[in-house]
């Protein structure tokens, strides 16, 4: 069988004739939702149904659900998560109680995202948070410093898959230093190497468990002064393979975002000639995912395997009481003096 080394998103709540047609001769490995395609959990679940009746399989579908500021599903319907920050305020008083809080955290992320139909989150965001840098990171980050947002960001994978869902680190090597929002233009991080390697990717560096991963749409001068990290060989092969040590399956971030230059196509192809594995579109603008898919070749080779090998990690969740476990978060903040909120 023949699957598409993409994954895209769709237009609003409901499949289109057209997106169904697409999907079914594109075969894409997966999908991804936003907050347009969110309504009811009802809603949700009919739609997970039909995006894998799509493609005639157990398409992973994934969505950003971190907390705080970056989460597609909302109250009155869903939990209000926190931000990662205020893990990271816990751990500088009780770094035991913070790693519980936040497993216990992605437990529950985990457990409404498996009862949707949803397989894989975009969490946790891996990134330094540092003073000074532009806020599209900000309190997405867990800490300032890598080892807690190592040991961190681990707990998070654990608590996903606890639930049967399977967590994708973000946004390698690392976006937290940018001065500029890759979604609307280029970043250009001018930090030198040393600080580079001891920071920022030693963060990504020290995590555990990590099947899946996205990269930055970044330019990091001391390394690849001409790419991002996205396009860019040598921080692919170097970096992420290399220094930082990562060995699964490697996704772009958007290729519609305005930190890439050129047509869709030849950002993908770009992207996958530096050595990332699979293409993501996410918009839902059907002119542009067909382009994007002639630039997305079949599945294949190394890139299968690591592809399978996260599939083959998904798994029913385990018991799970949800109202215990918002009580024991509650409790775990207020034993170390750090106020919960969403």
């Amino acid at each position: 069988m023949s699957v598409s080394a993409a994954l895209y998103g769709l237009e609003g709540e409901t499949l289109t004739p057209d997106e169904k047609a697409f999907f079914r001769d594109s075969d894409p490995w997966g999908f991804i939702l936003f907050a347009r395609n969110v309504d009811t959990p009802k809603q949700v679940r009919r739609l997970t149904g039909a995006l894998r009746d799509a493609v005639g399989r157990e398409a992973p579908i994934f969505i950003d659900q971190e907390g705080g500021r970056v989460q597609r599903l909302r109250p009155p319907h869903w939990r209000g998560a926190p931000p990662a920050r205020v893990f990271g305020e816990l751990y500088d008083r009780e770094p035991e109680l913070a790693l519980e809080a936040v497993k216990l955290n992605h437990q529950l992320l985990g457990h409404e995202l498996i009862d949707l139909g949803i397989d894989v989150d975009f969490a946790p965001c891996a990134d330094l948070s540092v003073p000074g840098a532009h806020d599209v990171i900000g309190d997405r980050a867990f800490h300032t410093e890598p080892e807690p947002v190592a040991r961190m960001s681990t707990a998070a994978l654990e608590g996903l898959l606890d639930q049967g869902v399977l967590g994708v680190i973000k946004h390698l090597p690392g976006h937290g230093r940018a001065a500029a929002d890759s979604h609307l233009e280029l970043p250009v991080v001018t930090t030198d190497a040393e600080t580079l390697h001891t920071r920022d990717f030693e963060a990504f560096k020290g995590i555990k468990g990590a099947l899946m991963a996205m990269t930055a749409h970044v330019v990091y001068a001391a390394i690849d002064s001409d790419h991002t990290a996205t396009q860019s060989r040598d921080v692919i092969d170097g970096i992420i393979r290399g220094a930082i040590g990562f060995e699964g399956l490697l996704m772009t971030d958007d290729l519609s975002m305005q930190a890439l230059e050129g047509s869709l196509r030849h950002r993908g192809e770009r992207a996958l000639a530096a050595g990332c594995e699979l293409l993501m579109h996410c918009n839902g603008k059907m002119d542009e995912m067909v382009e994007v898919a002639h630039a997305a070749p079949n599945l294949s080779g190394q890139a299968r395997e690591r592809a399978g090998q996260a599939l083959d990690a998904r798994h029913k969740p385990n018991v799970f009481d949800a109202v215990d476990a918002m009580a024991r978060l509650k409790h775990l903040f207020e034993d170390g003096g750090v106020p919960l909120k969403p």
